[in-house]
């Protein structure tokens, strides 16, 4: 890796993680420098329209490792809503392996944080949630699921994983989270079955 690219990507993470964590009103330019331990001007550089376009890289950074995760669980599993589970346990696990703080639910960033500063984010914002539920639907029409009820399980996955995730994060506890994938998968055996 380049010295370029590695500022760059210290750059993007460091963003990441304090946009994730303490919000993107809290986090200001020179504490994204100072913590990336990066000199201010590889900032400009690589982001010349500042801390917007920084944000925006850092929705579709995420959104590319949260769709690799899906895939690389679903070619795991028999079935998807064995993958489902797999992925909610994994990410509840996550949570508490990290204190269940600097742990924000994309969900509650997207909608509190990014739809109101401007409409390229909101529409980031949007693309991420299409695309976690097209890569779902998608496998549960492989499941033998239609599509219309393929796209509403989906949406129903995803609604009930983030508002799941909120929760164990207000409570510190992991339980809502692994309620909500034993509860998924049996929802998509059923849709599966009724079909």
């Amino acid at each position: 890796m380049s010295e370029k690219s590695n500022a760059r990507d210290l750059i993007v993470g460091t963003a990441a993680r304090l946009f994730f964590s303490q919000g993107y009103h809290a986090t200001g330019l020179n504490q994204i420098i100072k913590e990336s331990n990066t000199p201010k001007g590889s900032l400009y550089h690589y982001f010349p329209q500042g801390k917007e376009e920084l944000a925006l890289e850092c929705i579709q950074s995420a959104n590319a490792h949260i769709l690799q995760r899906f895939e690389e669980i679903f070619a795991a599993h028999e079935t998807t809503a064995e993958g489902i589970r797999q992925f909610i346990y994994e990410t509840a696990n996550e949570a508490e392996a990290n204190g269940y703080t600097g742990f924000v639910p994309f969900s509650f960033w997207a909608a509190v944080e990014t739809s109101c500063i401007s409409q390229q984010l909101r529409t980031a914002s949007q693309n991420v949630f299409a695309g976690w539920q097209d890569i779902i639907a998608r496998h549960l029409m492989l499941d033998g699921i239609s599509e219309e009820k393929a796209r509403e399980t989906a949406m129903l996955v995803i609604s009930l994983m983030e508002g799941a995730l909120i929760i164990t994060l207000t409570n510190q506890d992991k339980q809502p989270m692994l309620t909500a994938a034993d509860y998924l998968s049996v929802v998509a055996k059923n849709v599966q079955q009724h079909q």
